[in-house]
C-alpha cells in the first residue's frame, strides 16, 4: 500500500517563497511518475507541475517560470520549490503518483493511483 505525505505549507506574502515536500513509502518511486496538484477555494483539483521517472518535466502555464519540480530517488521525496508566490497561488496542495504516465497528461488526474492528503499554502497580498 502507498502512502504520501506532504510537508512544507504556511503562510507567506506575495513575492515569498515556500518548498513543498512530500515523502512516498510503500511503493518503487523511481519507477512512477510525480507530480504536484492544487485545490483552491472553490474549485477543482488541478495538476500543476509533473515530473517523469526519466526527468522529464511539465508545468502548467499559471507556474511556469516560479515552480520548480524535483526528486530525490534515494529519499523518495519529491519536492516543489515555489518562487514569486502570488495570492491566486493560496490552496491546498496534493503530492500525486502515477506509474505509467503520459507527463503532460498527468495534470487531469484521472490515472492517479496514490494521493497524499495535502498541505495548504495561503499567500497574503
Amino acid at each position: 500500500q502507498g502512502r504520501l505525505v506532504e510537508s512544507g505549507g504556511g503562510s507567506v506574502d506575495e513575492g515569498g517563497s515556500l518548498r513543498l515536500t512530500c515523502q512516498a513509502s510503500g511503493f518503487d518511486f523511481r519507477w512512477y511518475c510525480m507530480a504536484w496538484f492544487r485545490r483552491a477555494p472553490g474549485e477543482d483539483r488541478k495538476g500543476v507541475a509533473v515530473l517523469g521517472h526519466d526527468g522529464t518535466t511539465y508545468y502548467v502555464d499559471a507556474v511556469a517560470g516560479r515552480f520548480t519540480i524535483s526528486r530525490d530517488n534515494a529519499k523518495k521525496t519529491l519536492y516543489l520549490q515555489m518562487n514569486s508566490l502570488k495570492p491566486e497561488d493560496t490552496a491546498m496542495y496534493y503530492c500525486a503518483a502515477e506509474k505509467n504516465c503520459v507527463v503532460h497528461a498527468m495534470t487531469d488526474g484521472g490515472f492517479v493511483e496514490e494521493w497524499g492528503q495535502g498541505t495548504q499554502v495561503i499567500v497574503s497580498s
